[in-house]
């Protein structure tokens, strides 16, 4: 049961995952007015030799991780403030059982009630999933795999592969099906083959975390670590025909429209038709994803034997329900995700973990109630004309490109200005009409939300796109770009110090916020998003030679990320992290071209001893400052698109003259390129 990370189809490019990225906020009120706290800073180091530790090595220094946090800066301290906001909202609903059936705060509480009652989920164990497991076990023949696969779909469940409804990126008007490999536990698939210390460790702790799983069902020792041996023999057969995240990264390559026919000859030996007709989806094309994953599924389905299937049924189970039973599930996985993958030493209090439940079930329903209490419309004002003055100045730097021909500059133009912009909370609000949730378990609450929302997803195949859709709550600390729908999305969650501070002067909102929306517009020109047109469809509006200079200068970008040593011997991967860096140098430079047109900027006055120019920086620094444990940066080199904030700091300015006559950084200064690496795309 996953639930709580249902997630919309829709491709979206995000700005960041809030469980990887996070930086610094200043730490008073006074500090706030100033927008920079000056505290931050390590003067010992010279900006033009780090500028990271120049900037915010002080608050590095004085700001160490919470033992039930990864890792520790703007991201998590804007969340834990928003976290109270939350709590409060939640545990209002939750202490009265007289809202209005179906209302917001009905289903908001009843949720949350049952999410805390720890004793009964206590109590309960793992009696919830009891029914789901003799299912399991009365699988009599191959034949009922396919049909087991479905109803678990229809659950909430998606097993082996994914399936879902979203935008059509050829016809982005409308909404079509996908199908998408699937079916690991780890992190990354090349964990299930890479032989270096890392992967053979993560793979050792790995089965025993599934053995310990499934003692706690009441299977002895022995044969639960031979259960543990052959389910991940089954998922390293899927991850062995599945692709890495580096070639999921290539929208033509994953977009295979196919008819029903090719897909049942692709994989013969699964019967899509049958599949298809369980789970109640009449269509004739389906656009597959990863054609390479389906084509072997078929062969892996017939050689894994009904048992291990069955086997591998019931540890998808659970490790998908593990946590909605009682804490001897809970704190296994937790043993397991957060203690050894990721360093965390305790885990976070139930209250907040389940307040990530809420969000993840019915977010915008608890949105709307967020943004009464944060989001004043002034501020909503205020964000819309910074997204005005940055799209501007991004027509400016099209216009002015100097290797770009003028018939793609017109098509770039083109785009830019058909993008949409969404501020702060959705103009129409999600229905939730057809979600009950009852004040019974929370198990079953997680259940009924699970159908509802396969359910809802499934309602919109061959419909035209609801172009009101949002991807994240109004509460979320992030913000993306969508390609599909060419537009840029800033929830309320995130305009907030330090990103967004209405007490602070200009110079530390474009460094921060103004930079954030620059790098979602740059998304629109990534590596990526370069290949949608100003519909959001897949279309090569490129010249070659236009094509093969953007080329160059991405491959210089490459270069130059893989070479910073984020632990150990772990370092970035610039292929993998190259439109997030894109995003990042092309953000920053728009930004500070718009920011020069400010009357902060022309007046040139200091503040605080620094100028409207250094101050753009330090305010883009702020809100990356991040202690991070080792195993976090070790996991997100590995499957994260977004480099760590160390090198996300640095990384772009090393190309920025404008950061080199701020500071006064001199060729040989580590803080800037040499003239033949030197990177400029926007």
């Amino acid at each position: 049961m996953k639930s709580f990370s249902f997630k919309p189809f829709f491709a979206i490019l995000v700005l960041s995952f809030t469980l990887t990225i996070f930086g610094a906020v200043p730490g008073d009120d006074e500090s706030k007015k100033r927008g920079f706290d000056l505290q931050n800073l390590d003067k010992s180091v010279s900006p033009a030799q780090d500028f990271y530790k120049y900037a915010v090595g002080g608050w590095v220094k004085n700001n160490p991780i919470p033992d039930d946090q990864t890792r520790w800066g703007a991201f998590t301290v804007l969340q834990e403030d928003n976290n109270k906001v939350l709590r409060k909202i939640v545990e209002e609903a939750a202490a009265n059982q007289s809202w209005v059936k179906g209302s917001a705060k009905q289903k908001i509480g009843d949720f949350y009630a049952t999410a805390m009652d720890s004793v009964r989920i206590e109590k309960l164990g793992y009696k919830p999933i009891v029914p789901e497991l003799q299912k399991i076990d009365a699988i009599k023949g191959k034949n009922e795999l396919v049909k087991h696969l479905a109803t678990q779909y229809i659950n909430g469940n998606s097993l082996i592969f994914g399936f879902g409804v979203g935008i059509d990126a050829k016809k982005s008007d409308v909404n079509a099906a996908y199908l998408s490999q699937g079916g690991l536990g780890l992190p990354d698939v090349e964990y299930y083959t890479k032989e270096d210390a890392r992967s053979k460790e993560i793979r050792e702790k790995y089965v025993q975390h599934i053995a310990n799983m499934f003692q706690l069902i009441d299977v002895d020792k022995e044969t639960a670590s031979k259960n543990a041996e052959r389910i991940m023999d089954v998922e390293t057969k899927l991850a062995k025909i599945s692709n890495t995240r580096l070639e999921n990264r290539d929208p033509i390559k994953t977009y295979n429209k196919m008819a029903i026919d090719n897909l049942s000859n692709l994989s013969p030996n699964f019967d899509w038709k049958k599949y298809f007709d369980l789970i109640g989806v009449n269509m004739n094309v389906v656009i597959v994803r990863q054609p390479k994953f389906f084509s072997g599924l078929g062969q892996v389905f017939e050689e894994v034997s009904l048992d291990d299937w069955k086997l591998y049924f019931k540890w998808d189970l659970l490790r998908s329900s593990a946590n909605a039973l009682s804490s001897a599930f809970v704190n296994e996985r937790f043993n397991f995700t957060g203690k050894f993958l990721t360093g965390a030493k305790v885990l976070q209090p139930r209250w907040k973990r389940m307040i990530q439940a809420v969000n993840g079930s019915m977010g915008e329903l608890l949105g709307q109630i967020y943004v009464s209490e944060v989001f004043p419309p002034e501020a909503k004002e205020r964000a819309k004309g910074i997204v005005a003055n940055l799209l501007a100045s991004m027509g400016e730097s099209i216009k002015s490109n100097q290797w770009m021909s003028d018939d793609t500059k017109k098509q770039a133009l083109v785009k830019l200005g058909t993008f949409g912009v969404k501020i702060g909370y959705p103009d129409k609000w999600k229905d939730y009409g057809e979600l009950n949730i009852e004040r019974d378990t929370y198990y079953k609450n997680l259940e009924r939300v699970s159908i509802w929302a396969t359910k809802d997803n499934l309602a919109k195949l061959g419909k035209p796109i609801d172009p009101t859709e949002w991807g994240m709550s109004p509460q979320t600390v992030n913000a993306y770009y969508s390609p599909t729908r060419n537009e840029i999305v800033f929830p309320a969650g995130i305009l907030q110090p330090p990103f967004f501070n209405q007490k602070a002067d200009d110079a530390i909102n474009y460094g921060a916020m103004g930079a954030v929306i620059g790098h979602e517009i740059s998304h629109g020109f990534d590596d990526q998003g370069r290949k949608y047109d100003e519909k959001g469809n897949i279309r090569d509006w490129w010249t070659k030679e236009d094509n093969d200079k953007f080329q160059g200068r991405a491959k210089k970008l490459i270069d130059e990320f893989n070479t910073f040593v984020v632990v150990d011997t772990f370092k970035v991967n610039g292929a993998l992290t190259l439109g997030e860096n894109i995003g990042d140098l092309g953000g920053l430079t728009v930004s500070f071209n718009a920011f020069k047109n400010t009357e902060q900027f022309k007046k040139n006055e200091p503040v605080d001893g620094f100028t409207p120019q250094q101050r753009f920086f330090l305010g883009w620094a702020q809100v990356w400052a991040t202690n991070a444990r080792d195993e976090a940066l070790k996991l997100q080199v590995k499957t994260d698109v977004h480099s760590p904030s160390v090198q996300r700091v640095n990384g772009p300015l090393m190309n920025l003259p404008e950061f080199f006559e701020a500071f006064g950084v001199k060729p040989g200064d580590n803080m800037r390129n040499s003239d033949d690496k030197l990177v400029k795309i926007w």
